[in-house]
């Protein structure tokens, strides 16, 4: 079942702002799930060092439009109160820079600061900013003191950019010299960004997984993962779904790790059902509790229950009843070929495909999404080396787009 530590931080549908009491009617545009602050086994973050008296600049790319816009700030995983001396938001001009006749001063209840609680999370006041699907936004939040480890996101895709001092309000890059290089970014206390105002739209297609569908793979800063890919779809169709992307890489269904996030069965909720219009969860997740089962790789010496077809089956089913309880639709998607990598085994190969025979034949999904043969569509068990980054399990973005199209759009729920 769905564990409860799900509903640690309160609902988003909870939250307040100065607006409570108006009819506005907020839709996700963009998100990230949220993790704990670890050392990063394959490439350095700031989670680990944090903050203090420093702007962290991080951008993101909207899949709704609107005329209003506000910030969602996670402290999930913080160990006290974090404050927040200043925030901003504004349309992105290239690289750390921001549109200057764009750049809007965020308040929280209508202070220019905010304290998120330890274990919580809050919601900015809106503030005028039009907006359109596919534009990317810039956040910028400064910490004058000591935040400590950061609540995260590890694997952005994304360049984050860092300045010495207060500098949230400065549409230049001039100051904002320091980026990780080499790294693939991340994304730091930055939980979601929601729109409203611009006409109607559908309800959100929410992804969630692991790292096929966080994007490790992808061009930094190409925004062309594979939701990227569906939200191009769907806009090329006029269908105005927001797309919200929930992967975590490294994440596993059924157990917690160190740095690859909360297990899927205890983040669905928050992660999923409790996104601003979320309509349809599309669910891809069960291959690293496959290949790696233990957490040796977080530099964590635990072994995992060992893995049959049946207890992901079990997990599978358990997300199913959460999101029907709460009236989404739920698409599953077919766990992915992975021979040739480093943590290929014939025994695990063969659990990969009894699980996608009972996605495939067993009608407790609403949909599927065959993303098995979209990548191996003549059944080798391997990914070609053209939709492939290397590594013979992570798509290339040409990969990704065979993922995005593999989705039937009219599996899609069309009202919440």
């Amino acid at each position: 079942m769905i564990s409860p530590k799900s509903t640690e931080q309160p609902s988003i549908a909870t939250l307040t702002t100065a607006d409570a009491g108006t009819r506005t009617i907020w839709h996700g545009a963009w998100t990230a799930a949220v993790m704990r602050p670890s050392a990063a086994p394959w490439f350095p973050t700031w989670a680990e060092d944090g903050f203090a008296d420093q702007s962290v600049r991080q951008i993101v790319r909207v899949n709704a439009g609107g005329t209003k816009v506000r910030i969602r700030l996670s402290n999930a995983y913080g160990a006290a109160p974090l404050q927040v001396t200043g925030a901003s938001i504004g349309l992105t001009a290239e690289g750390a820079a921001v549109r200057p006749d764009t750049i809007r001063q965020l308040r929280f209840a209508g202070s220019p600061s905010a304290l998120v609680p330890t274990r919580g999370r809050i919601v900015s006041d809106p503030v005028d900013l039009p907006t359109r699907p596919r534009e990317q936004l810039t956040i910028t939040l400064y910490f004058k003191d000591a935040t400590g480890p950061t609540t995260h996101h590890q694997l952005s895709m994304t360049t984050s950019y860092r300045a010495a001092g207060d500098h949230h309000r400065d549409p230049s890059a001039a100051a904002y010299t320091d980026s990780i290089e080499p790294g693939f970014g991340s994304w730091y206390f930055l939980e979601g960004v929601e729109t409203s105002g611009g006409g109607p739209r559908l309800p959100a297609v929410v992804a969630f997984g692991d790292s096929i569908t966080d994007g490790f793979g992808a061009n930094v800063d190409g925004d062309d993962r594979y939701p990227d890919a569906l939200a191009e779809r769907l806009a090329a169709a006029g269908r105005p779904h927001p797309v919200l992307n929930a992967g975590i890489g490294s994440n596993k269904l059924l157990t917690d790790s160190a740095c690859g996030g909360d297990s899927g069965v205890s983040r669905f909720a928050r992660d999923v059902l409790d996104q601003p219009g979320a309509g349809t969860a599309i669910v891809l997740i069960g291959i690293n509790d496959i290949q790696l089962n233990d957490d040796r790789m977080c530099g964590v010496d635990l072994d995992d229950p060992p893995v049959t077809a049946q207890r992901l089956i079990d997990g599978h089913q358990a997300l199913i009843r959460a999101a029907t309880a709460r009236g989404v639709t739920v698409v599953g998607g077919t766990l992915t070929p992975f021979q040739g990598s480093a943590g290929w085994t014939a025994e695990g190969d063969e659990i990969r495909r009894q699980v996608n025979r009972w996605i495939r034949t067993s009608g407790a999904y609403d949909a599927v999404a065959d993303f098995d043969r979209a990548l191996d569509p003549d059944g080798t068990g391997s990914v070609p080396d053209a939709l492939h980054m290397g590594d013979h399990i992570h798509p290339s973005p040409a990969g990704y787009r065979a993922m995005a199209g593999a989705v039937d759009l009219a599996d899609l729920a069309e009202r919440q």
